[in-house]
């Protein structure tokens, strides 16, 4: 049965709202080979908050086989930093910086994120999680550290295909551990005093967080 995903994707094609290019063909790999990466329409989101940030730095956890970093440098003028630690996946990466001849722009540094983000010094004006989602609670501080005042925090895949929002309960028990830590994360963003946070049902769920500017609304 066509995902949802799918048909929607089929559905923008058809109405030219599909970008090509590099990227495109780098998704189109990506899938055949069964490699994940965000989705349309958390690209298409993705790519709407970057015309409106214009952010000069952004850094990626997680970098897969180099999607994201090329769509983000494709539609803005940024610089990126992006942090990842399969060495198969680091090595499709590059190619893939160099195929897109962006490789001035994406910094690859490789690693395990929980390591490697205490050493980095920011800010920078968007942060995006894409890696292990059971460890988004534990990069939390240092991604509060890096983030500058009025940048963005993006965070996907937190409501796991739904399954976030069963009772711990009903999920089978060897992903409990992942459920509870997603949990504690959405909980820890969203109630964070220096954050302004909205948790969005698209793709498999993203969370958009603001950090805030010490500006009060009157």
């Amino acid at each position: 049965m066509i995902s949802d995903d799918e048909r929607f994707r089929v559905f923008m094609e058809a109405a030219g709202c599909i970008p090509g290019g590099v990227p495109e063909e780098i998704r189109k790999t990506a899938a055949a080979d069964h490699v994940p990466v965000i989705r349309r329409s958390t690209q298409d989101l993705l790519r709407v908050i970057l015309a409106a940030k214009k952010p000069e730095t952004v850094l990626e956890v997680g970098t897969a086989v180099g999607f994201s970093a090329v769509y983000i440098c494709s539609c803005s003028g940024a610089s990126v930093v992006t942090i990842e630690n399969n060495g198969e996946r680091i090595r499709t990466a590059r190619k893939n910086f160099e195929k897109a001849g962006m490789s001035d722009r994406i910094r690859l540094i490789e690693g395990d994120a929980e390591q490697v983000l205490p050493g980095l010094k920011g800010p920078f004006d968007l942060i995006f999680l894409d890696a292990a989602k059971g460890q988004y609670i534990a990069y939390l501080p240092d991604v509060l550290r890096l983030l500058a005042p009025g940048g963005i925090l993006l965070a996907d895949n937190v409501l796991q295909e739904g399954e976030i929002l069963d009772s711990r309960y009903a999920v089978d028990r060897r992903n409990r551990t992942i459920h509870r830590r997603i949990r504690e994360f959405i909980r820890a963003v969203s109630v964070h005093p220096d954050l302004e946070t909205a948790v969005l049902p698209l793709g498999d769920g993203l969370s958009v967080s603001v950090k805030k500017t010490g500006n009060r609304p009157v």
